[in-house]
């Protein structure tokens, strides 16, 4: 087989599972610091201010910019991020700053700078792990976006860093501290549905293709490519733009269903209670109706089993034209981004990041809520600073892990799936009604869509069986993508 440095610049899928599988045998390297070489951290009182430092910023890290700036007791201090254009493009918000963010183009530099007590993290999907993990080395606490992590592994890997150094990490999924969210939950944990037996995280956005070039991404101008290829390898992508279609490449994103969907991942393992990884997994869908340079699927069906509940996620980046109920008494059809959680008595319908409302299954509302805003999330963050209680986190890394890991899981399954015919599907979970309303709807989409399965394949992933102790497959292909090769001098060290 090819080396990386040698392989063709737009590998298909096959491709990747190749060079993923040879190169996951490769041992990991990074150096672990003795617990009397940690950095000493500021201790930061309850009247002062937290120094933040934004890494990453062309996307949604404009948006911690705003949160933070918006907080009374956070001073941004920098900004950092390997394209010089995107700190031009925030020029007018800061000029109207008493005090501008230095720039900083080298993340190793920012973590360097002792005036830094926190970083907020939104880079590419593939740098969050390594560089959470330096910046907790570094003495800072970290405020990550979602998903967490890259890879099944590297979230447990984060939450040993967490623990061993002390630092306070949070995901940035915003629901797990609004108002209305919290409070829908809490009427959950008190038995009002019932024993809660199962969920869907649904992700219905519209995704459009990234475009068919075999040319590599141009290369924005001073950008620094080493640094933004990380531990990923340094090969130009072939795509239109090198910004944002990082989403649609697995070698930097995870898809939608690691985009998007660990937001309602999230809220459904939070309401099923569950503290582990489920014990079976498997996936369903494709890159389904364009041909494009992205490698990851735009459309897919996920079924996690746990002993006792089932977790469906159903991602949708095509047109919705039949709206979906899931045959629940409703007014409203499921659209967009939401999550359904089933007791056995009632449900819930969460349609965005801060309301829900609850019915019995005759269709009479029985519980209603809303309000919250992004910031509720960011300042449980830096209450859990000044406490130094990671149980104050409203979204510890821990529970970021279980919840990108998800996501992660089932992504390999799909990735080690086989091309079937419409109308296949996986004998996981088959006689549960959740299961069979996803499959329902999903065939009914692809038709609706009308996708031909001649030019842009279905795949049915391989059913995973886990050890949620272990966090292991009995599969050892599968466990292989578990993890990454890690670039020289972007090696990701172990706790």
């Amino acid at each position: 087989m090819r080396s990386p440095a040698t392989r063709r610049l737009d590998p298909t899928r096959r491709d990747f599972v190749e060079q993923a599988l040879a190169l996951a045998a490769t041992a990991f390297t990074g150096t672990a610091i003795r617990a009397d070489e940690r950095p000493a951290a500021r201790a930061v009182g309850p009247a002062d201010k937290v120094r933040v430092a934004v890494i990453g910023f062309s996307g949604q890290g404009g948006n911690h910019i705003e949160e933070w700036l918006d907080a009374p007791d956070v001073e941004l201090v920098a900004v950092c991020d390997c394209d010089p254009a995107a700190y031009d493009r925030k020029g007018k918000r800061f000029e109207s700053l008493d005090r501008r963010p230095d720039s900083v183009a080298d993340v190793r530099k920012l973590l360097d700078r002792k005036d830094i007590d926190a970083v907020s993290i939104a880079t590419p999907n593939h740098w969050h792990a390594l560089m959470a993990i330096w910046a907790m080395q570094a003495g800072k606490d970290v405020y990550v976006e979602k998903p967490c992590s890259h890879n099944v592994d590297e979230g447990r890997v984060m939450t040993a860093w967490a623990r061993k150094l002390g630092r306070m990490c949070q995901m940035g999924v915003q629901s797990r501290s609004m108002t209305g969210t919290r409070e829908m939950m809490e009427f959950v944990k008190s038995g009002n549905l019932g024993p809660v037996t199962g969920a869907h995280a649904v992700c219905y956005r519209l995704r459009d293709s990234i475009g068919l070039v075999d040319t590599p991404a141009p290369i924005p101008t001073g950008l620094d490519f080493d640094l933004w290829a990380g531990p990923a390898p340094a090969v130009v992508p072939v795509r239109k733009r090198l910004h944002y279609d990082w989403h649609w490449n697995s070698v930097t994103g995870n898809g939608d269903l690691g985009n998007q969907n660990p937001h309602e991942l999230d809220k459904c393992r939070w309401a099923l209670g569950k503290q582990e990884l489920p014990r079976r997994v498997v996936s369903l869908g494709g890159r389904l109706g364009y041909v494009d340079n992205g490698d990851v699927a735009n459309s897919q069906v996920t079924i996690f089993q746990w002993d006792d509940a089932v977790l469906v996620s159903d991602v949708r980046g095509l047109p919705i034209k039949t709206p979906a109920t899931f045959g629940l008494p409703v007014k409203q059809p499921i659209e967009k981004a939401a999550a359904v959680i089933y007791g056995t008595e009632g449900f819930v319908v969460c349609p965005n990041y801060e309301s829900a409302a609850a019915f019995d299954y005759d269709g009479h509302e029985v519980g209603k809520w809303d309000g919250g805003s992004y910031q509720q999330h960011f300042a449980n963050f830096i209450r859990a600073v000044k406490s130094r209680r990671h149980e104050d986190l409203h979204l510890d890394i821990e529970d970021g892990h279980l919840s990108s890991a998800l996501a992660h899981l089932g992504n390999v399954s799909w990735t080690l799936g086989e091309s079937v015919p419409l109308g296949t599907r996986p004998t996981l979970g088959a006689d549960d009604p959740r299961v069979r309303a996803s499959l329902d709807t999903f065939a009914t989409y692809l038709t609706d869509n009308g996708v031909d399965l001649s030019k842009t394949k279905l795949s049915l992933g391989r059913e995973l069986v886990l050890d949620p102790r272990t966090e292991k497959a009995t599969d050892a292909e599968a466990n292989q993508l578990f993890t990454r090769e890690y670039r020289k001098g972007y090696e990701l060290p172990r706790a």
